[in-house]
């Protein structure tokens, strides 16, 4: 690969990198769109690991997710984009070269101990003055495992969407 082509990708990483954290910055300012914008912000990493794969997707991953921590107000939509929404798009991927039943189980996986992860910051660090009722968290988890597989089929067609109707008209490579 020549550095011509070295450049282009790196600072087609970094124009990702500053799009991301600009997206996680209007969720940190609008708080009801924290998640939203987390979810919006790893598209990012799809883009890159589509176009260019190898360790791209996971420099677009640490810068954005360090510099969010950073320069963002509130640190919530920085704090799940670093625990799940940021990663799982790069390792989506891999996942779904395994069988379909050992794929799923590994996604479960990987989406419930982030899930308590995020649960336990949120309960220790972030809410450590308040106290909630446990009775929130439960109905949290489970309006999470819900939304779980739909997050995943949507990110599936965008995906799909990209590849076959969009990426041709951008002419990356």
């Amino acid at each position: 690969m020549s550095i011509k082509d070295k450049t282009k990708r790196l600072a087609f990483s970094a124009i990702l990198s500053a799009l991301g954290v600009v997206l996680l910055y209007v969720g940190a300012l609008i708080s009801v769109l924290d998640i939203s914008m987390a979810v919006i912000a790893s598209i990012c990493c799809i883009f890159a690991v589509i176009e260019y794969g190898g360790y791209y997707p996971w420099l677009i991953y640490a810068v954005t997710g360090v510099l969010s921590l950073l320069v963002l107000p509130q640190k919530e939509a920085a704090v799940m984009y670093i625990l799940f929404f940021g990663f799982y798009p790069i390792i989506k991927e891999k996942l779904e070269k395994k069988k379909k039943l050992l794929s799923w189980i590994l996604k479960e996986v990987i989406f419930n101990v982030a899930l308590c992860v995020m649960l336990v910051l949120s309960h220790f660090l972030l809410a450590a003055d308040a106290s909630e009722p446990a009775i929130l968290y439960v109905v949290f988890v489970i309006l999470a495992e819900i939304a779980f597989p739909l997050y995943d089929l949507a990110l599936t067609r965008m995906i799909s969407l990209y590849i076959y109707k969009i990426r041709s008209k951008f002419k990356i490579k």
